[in-house]
């Protein structure tokens, strides 16, 4: 059977991928949160996953304001790094797991939920910046699974609904008859905003709560609306769904592997942690 090894949430800003084909990464600017990516590297070597589960907010390559559905969930061969013009250079073609994908796809749908499948799907910086930062060579040793929450068309799918897809996604995986390793990552936040009257908000307070929430489970956090999340973390904040999902799909006890927490860079709180599912986490990251 299939087995979740553990979940990885961290940043996606554009950014991390120009500082990463500039060769920044021991700039003062840049340096703590490149620093947080040895541990991580250093779990996958041991650990190595066969499929990673991406839970994150498309930017435009598939979706746009005229048609965005809640949930996305492709189920690819291969998954092609596009140009989406923030001037980041595109990475090699990442290769899909189609067979689990679908038995996400039905799992999900007979738990209630209604994804739009994608069998063509293209991959943005939400998806390219955490693979580079897991494997800088660029060679992919895993497979991925796509799952695209909407973060940008209100009404937007709130903490409780998000928590819901993570557990039914995380039942699906481990009912899936293949003996699989699958890592889990929710792509995006922390707090942000980008825009408006607010432009430039970050809540500390509040990072420091999900961050908590992330180990002891994120259950606490589903008292607030989506609206609370965007007043709490930002507008663009609210991709804390796709972390809140993918702790929810990992039932059970976990160990702390890694935790960095870092402002600001791009007018945003980065952060990455990487928490094991299994007895062999290596020693907290400082």
């Amino acid at each position: 059977m299939a087995r979740i090894i553990g979940t990885l949430s961290t940043s996606h800003i554009p950014a991390i991928g120009n500082a990463i084909a500039k060769k920044q990464q021991n700039e003062p600017y840049w340096k703590p949160f490149f620093e947080a990516w040895p541990p991580v590297r250093e779990w996958l070597a041991h650990e190595r996953p066969d499929v990673i589960v991406f839970f994150y907010n498309d930017h435009g390559l598939n979706f746009f304001l005229d048609k965005m559905p809640t949930f996305a969930i492709g189920a690819c061969a291969e998954y092609v790094s596009e140009d989406e013009g923030w001037g980041i250079p595109t990475i090699p073609s990442i290769k899909g797991n189609p067979k689990l994908s679908w038995h996400i796809i039905n799992g999900v749908v007979e738990d209630g939920f209604d994804p739009v499948m994608c069998q063509e799907m293209a991959v943005d910086h939400a998806i390219t910046n955490p693979m580079l930062l897991m494997y800088p060579d660029a060679h992919w040793p895993a497979a991925i699974v796509p799952i695209a929450i909407n973060s940008i068309q209100h009404p937007l799918p709130g903490p409780k609904r998000c928590y819901g897809l993570g557990r039914a996604v995380g039942k699906a995986i481990e009912s899936y008859p293949e003996d699989l390793k699958v890592l889990l990552v929710g792509s995006g936040g922390l707090s942000h905003q980008l825009d408006g009257a607010r432009a430039g908000f970050i809540n500390k307070a509040f990072d420091a709560e999900c961050l908590e929430a992330m180990v002891s489970g994120v259950e606490p956090l589903l008292k607030y609306s989506s609206l609370d999340v965007v007043e709490k973390a930002g507008a663009q904040g609210v991709e804390l769904m796709c972390w809140i999902a993918a702790r929810a799909a990992m039932q059970g006890d976990v160990t702390e592997v890694a935790r960095t927490y870092h402002i600001p860079i791009s007018n945003t709180a980065s952060a990455v942690q990487l928490l094991s599912h299994t007895r062999t986490a290596i020693a907290k990251a400082a």
